[in-house]
């Protein structure tokens, strides 16, 4: 009797097919995951069987799969159930024999640890049927139990024949819809996609006779023995093709013998963009886990492609990712420093491998250098620039360079590139990623070498000023240039400087037109609140300076020119082709403005002609 004002007990009502679309749809990427659960389960079941005869020679138990179309079929020489079992576990949604206190010192030597993977089953079939017979009660009976997708079971027990050895069989019979999954030559295939390196032996039959075809015939290939260490490395390079499907570079043994990892890291032949993360190849206990696992390498070693097997690391829920905790950190901190140890040991002993790998994938280097002092100090002189002597490392350029200046961004090295060249200066593109930090950082390694950003002022500090009488000869010309380009903020002066060839420098900054640019915001928005913010964060601006090159004959000739009209186009030209050779992104005034010139100077020859 409840007593008035209190609330009786109550348990849950599972809908079981609202469960199972759930799995499907949000837990498991895909049904085929069904036959990984069932290979999971067999293998713990074949766990605690050798934990409760530990005398018993390796490989006298193992797992036999069959599949005809008709049924798929998983069977066991497991550690089996008795029929209190199959209430206690099979039929409790969320419960698992893993958990089971008798065997709670032994839990980290088990896949599984949820007790849902049974549930995938319905992914595909309506009908599970499992026979089992416990290997702790010599004489126990057989038991069978009956699952379906409607939340019902049964359980009868059976004579002992019905099942003459100990072990667990799952016997599906495939819905209609889910014959992509379970037609035989499917189920061989995730059957060696999934246990291709489990410890116990996996066969496969699908009832045409014969026995049974081995779906792990072959150790994983770093626990085998080579002839040489050639032979090994050799073996190594061609399991990572066949996994991932490319040629590695090279291949990283990986050995962490506190949490029982062992793989191979296969240097990828191809650079990648900075900061896509490769998905990696764990095994957990020899069954795979993930294809996709991102977590097992930190972002920077995006560089390899990392095939492992370890026993300590815990998946999720879902059994398709990595849970994240401590031991997970540890493992990609102890992994990381393998792939440091690598660079080393190709840094001090293997050149030409040091410059394969850095042709292909300096950017991955360079952010690595970026935080990690000792890479920085060994690789840094290695590692690729653009300079203004080409294409060349920072130990060859700073041989001839005391002093290094960097840009801050690609269009200001484009800038000044051939003009700093020619004036002897040293100049490093220092828009790249990573590039400007680690140029800065050059004097930790060459402490006689110095590194300066480069500004406008030290460029024309090395332009050649022009005599005073030819200046004075050119005062009109400028003036009207200057009128011209005042839509731009944009001053124009006279210098002499190498290459002849060149006509016009256009010296501005990325800084300085975006802060004219809100200058001209703000006051396109005056009196507004847009206007007073813009305002609030105005920056008196340099100016941006075409710099004319007296050496150019062009330019001789153009500021000679007594026509205004003419003077003012030419001066539009200069402007537009110095912008050009820039290479940065042309503003839509721009644009139009090189179209007028080109346009109007084109008109003026005609007319000239004619």
């Amino acid at each position: 009797m409840t007593l008035p004002g209190t609330g009786a007990d109550r348990t849950f009502q599972v809908d079981l097919r609202g469960l199972v679309d759930l799995l499907s749809h949000h837990l498991y990427s895909s049904p085929r995951v069904y036959l990984r659960e069932l290979l999971q389960n067999a293998v713990d079941a074949l766990t605690a069987r050798h934990a409760l005869e530990p005398a018993s020679p390796a490989g006298s138990f193992g797992i036999r799969l069959h599949a005809d179309g008709s049924v798929v079929r998983v069977e066991d020489d497991g550690v089996g159930l008795t029929e209190a079992d199959v209430h206690t576990f099979l039929a409790t949604i969320g419960r698992s024999s893993k958990r089971a206190e008798k065997i709670a010192e032994q839990r980290g030597d088990f896949i599984g640890q949820f007790g849902i993977g049974l549930l995938s089953c319905f992914l595909v079939a309506d009908e599970i049927h499992v026979l089992s017979r416990s290997a702790r009660t010599p004489d126990a009976p057989a038991v069978e139990w009956r699952g379906r997708g409607d939340g019902s079971y049964t359980v009868r027990s059976l004579p002992a024949s019905a099942r003459p050895r100990p072990g667990t069989t799952v016997t599906l019979t495939p819905r209609a819809d889910a014959g992509e999954w379970t037609r035989p030559t499917r189920v061989h295939a995730l059957a060696r996609h999934f246990g291709s390196l489990l410890r116990h032996p996996v066969t496969f039959s699908d009832g045409t006779g014969g026995a049974g075809a081995p779906v792990n015939p072959d150790a994983a290939p770093w626990e085998r023995t080579y002839p040489t260490p050639g032979a090994r490395s050799r073996a190594l390079a061609a399991y990572g093709e066949e996994v991932f499907g490319f040629a590695p570079l090279d291949t990283i043994e990986l050995d962490l013998p506190a949490v029982g990892l062992r793989g191979i890291a296969c240097v990828l032949p191809e650079a990648v963009p900075a900061g896509r993360r490769h998905g990696h190849r764990v095994h957990v206990k020899g069954m795979l886990l993930s294809e996709q696992a991102e977590e097992i390498l930190p972002e920077w070693a995006f560089f390899v492609r990392c095939v492992v097997d370890a026993e300590s690391l815990r998946p999720t829920a879902s059994r398709e990712s990595l849970y994240e905790d401590d031991t997970l950190a540890a493992v990609r901190d102890a992994l990381a420093e393998r792939l440091r140890a690598w660079i080393a040991r190709a840094a001090a002993s293997d050149p030409e491998l040091l410059g394969r790998f850095l042709q292909v994938h300096h950017l991955a280097v360079k952010s690595l250098a970026v935080h990690d002092d000792e890479i920085l100090r060994m690789l840094l002189p290695w590692l690729p620039f653009e300079t203004t002597d080409g294409h060349c490392t920072l130990d060859e350029f700073a041989r001839t360079h005391r002093t290094v200046l960097v840009t801050s961004s690609v269009e200001e090295f484009r800038q000044v590139a051939a003009i700093a060249s020619a004036a002897g200066l040293g100049v490093v593109n220092g828009g790249y990623t990573y590039d400007r930090q680690l140029v800065h950082r050059l004097p930790e390694i060459r402490p006689e070498t110095a590194v300066a950003d480069l500004d406008p002022a030290t460029l024309t500090a090395h332009l050649d000023p022009v005599d005073r009488e030819t200046e004075l000869a050119a005062a009109a010309y400028l003036a009207r240039a200057r009128d011209a380009l005042a839509v731009f903020d944009c001053d124009v002066a006279l210098r002499s400087f190498q290459p002849a060839s060149a006509p016009a420098l256009l010296v501005d900054s990325r800084e300085a037109r975006h802060e004219r640019t809100r200058s001209q915001l703000a006051r396109e928005q005056e009196g507004g609140v847009w206007g007073d913010i813009l305002g609030a964060l105005r920056q008196e601006a340099p100016r941006a300076q075409l710099i004319l090159n007296q050496l150019n004959p062009l330019v001789r000739t153009a500021v000679t020119i007594d026509e205004p009209e003419l003077a003012r186009t030419s001066a539009e030209a200069l402007y537009g082709q110095a912008a050009l050779l820039s290479r940065r992104p042309l503003r839509p005034a721009e644009s139009s403005l090189i179209n007028r010139s080109f346009l109007d100077l084109l008109a003026h020859a005609l007319r000239k002609d004619s």
